[in-house]
């Protein structure tokens, strides 16, 4: 039997973003005659102005999340954009391609806010967007920082703080960036975007702008890469990823002693009756590697598609003398953009309901299947005019050509892609030590910070005008 915790809407429409293999090799435009050299200099000479607004939502953070966000609101507004803020419990956004059981969202009202610069006309529109929300401030989280979280502190070419590298960078550098072109080269002729949005807790902040009705012709999201590479690693695929729970059920022995190991012969022990379903999974597993195929991945860890078991709770946890007559397995699984979710799943509702038939408890006690969370994988292909106009502006900021690093699962880059048809590719600076990541002194360095700066001032006069 399946349980599912909310509609899913799984057909994934023909498009390119989400079908195109990306090749390793690929021939990009040339650049053209315009000389960005006036932008970059001007982002230098106001570095301490764009580390600053940084800063500012470093501390801020210490007041939380509402705090942040009315400091960004401040931020766009001094730029002449029309905000927005929007207050929304997630369960509220509709989803496409992708599902979240609700104990997994953080039920309380999350806030986004959003920046639209009119552009003078004739260009193409961009939405930047990132989240403005770390991971939540207790004291086993910050028990290992040897600085202050909230002190912004600058020290060998590094800012710190909580929440730097995940996302505050992202959200600063869109508005330092629209700052940089306004004051170089004037209103853009395509329309800006800035997204400042919660993501956190399946909180999917950027769900309220598209559900808002807002809309672009391209997006980037601002975030640095979790493989510590910096602009040299550029997001234009994610994975497609399931997450889900296994109930198997046992039978205790018919007797009244408190000690049951005896009686064990007598039973149905739960565990033994999950090891049927692991063992299915691992041959699913192995199946899949040999049959699903996507270059890319396949090129970076050697498999395109992987299932992993990542734990099993079993009985009363504490007594060894009980017989255990209740598991629950959890799993995951990663999955290329040209599989379909709904099809994943058929496949591993098949594979469980089939060890279940061959055994003679489960077959007549079938396990159950909770599915937690589900969405799809997207892509943009190199031949696509956003991802070569990223790769010729970090090329041009950086003199590195970079690369793309298809290892990022259920990234945010799907949500503009799966909502609304927008592509969308994702990138941010040279930062370390992630909170999310167990580690503590999260970081971001400072010159990429402001590399990223002008990459992204660079997109809007070439993409925008």
């Amino acid at each position: 039997m399946v349980k599912q915790f909310s509609t899913v809407s799984c057909m994934l429409a023909a498009s390119m973003f989400c079908t195109a293999p990306l090749t390793a090799s690929i021939t990009l435009v040339q650049q053209g005659d315009q000389d960005f050299r006036a932008l970059y200099e001007s982002v230098d000479a106001n570095r301490d102005r764009h580390l600053e607004f940084l800063r500012n939502l470093i501390a801020t953070s210490a007041d939380g999340e509402e705090a942040v966000q009315a400091l960004v609101a401040e931020r766009f507004a001094q730029l002449g954009a029309e905000v927005q803020t929007l207050r929304l419990v997630p369960t509220q956004l509709d989803m496409n391609q992708e599902f979240a059981a609700e104990e997994t969202i953080d039920m309380t009202e999350r806030i986004s806010v959003v920046g639209k610069l009119v552009g003078s006309g004739g260009g193409k529109s961009l939405l930047f967007f990132g989240h403005p929300d770390g991971e939540p401030q207790t004291p086993e989280s910050m028990s290992g920082w040897t600085r202050d979280p909230f002190g912004a502190i600058v020290e060998n070419g590094r800012v710190y703080g909580w929440g730097v590298a995940d996302d505050l960078a992202g959200v600063a550098i869109m508005a330092e960036a629209l700052d940089a072109v306004l004051s170089t080269s004037g209103t853009p002729a395509g329309d800006i975007y800035l997204g400042s949005t919660p993501a956190k807790r399946n909180a999917r902040g950027i769900l309220a702008i598209l559900n808002e009705g807002y809309v672009a012709d391209a997006s980037v999201y601002l975030h640095p890469a979790e493989s510590e590479a910096g602009l040299n690693d550029i997001k234009a695929i994610t994975s497609g990823m399931l997450q889900f729970r296994i109930n198997v059920t046992g039978r205790p022995p018919d007797t009244r002693e408190p000690g049951q190991t005896a009686f064990t012969h007598l039973s149905i022990n739960a565990v033994d009756k999950a090891t049927v379903i692991i063992d299915a999974l691992k041959q699913l597993d192995a199946d899949r590697a040999e049959r699903v195929f996507h270059a890319p991945l396949n090129e970076a860890v050697g498999r395109s598609t992987n299932l992993l078991v990542s734990g099993l709770n079993c009985g009363e946890g504490s007594s060894f003398t009980q017989v255990p007559t209740s598991c629950t397995i959890m799993v995951s699984i990663t999955f290329p953009p040209s599989e379909q979710l709904n099809s994943v799943q058929e496949e591993i509702s098949a594979a469980i309901a089939s060890a279940a038939r061959h055994d003679p408890w489960l077959a007549e006690s079938p396990p159950e299947i909770e599915w937690m969370f589900g969405t799809q994988g997207v892509e943009v292909p190199p031949e696509h005019p956003l991802y070569q106009s990223v790769y010729n502006a970090v090329q041009d900021v950086t003199g590195v050509a970079p690369v793309v690093n298809p290892l990022h699962s259920a990234s945010d880059i799907r949500n503009p892609m799966l909502f609304s048809g927008i592509p969308s590719v994702g990138l941010g600076p040279l930062a370390g030590d992630f909170t999310q990541a167990g580690r503590f002194d999260e970081w971001v360095d400072v010159d990429d910070y402001l590399n990223a700066i002008k990459v992204c001032a660079r997109m809007i006069v070439e993409w925008a005008n």
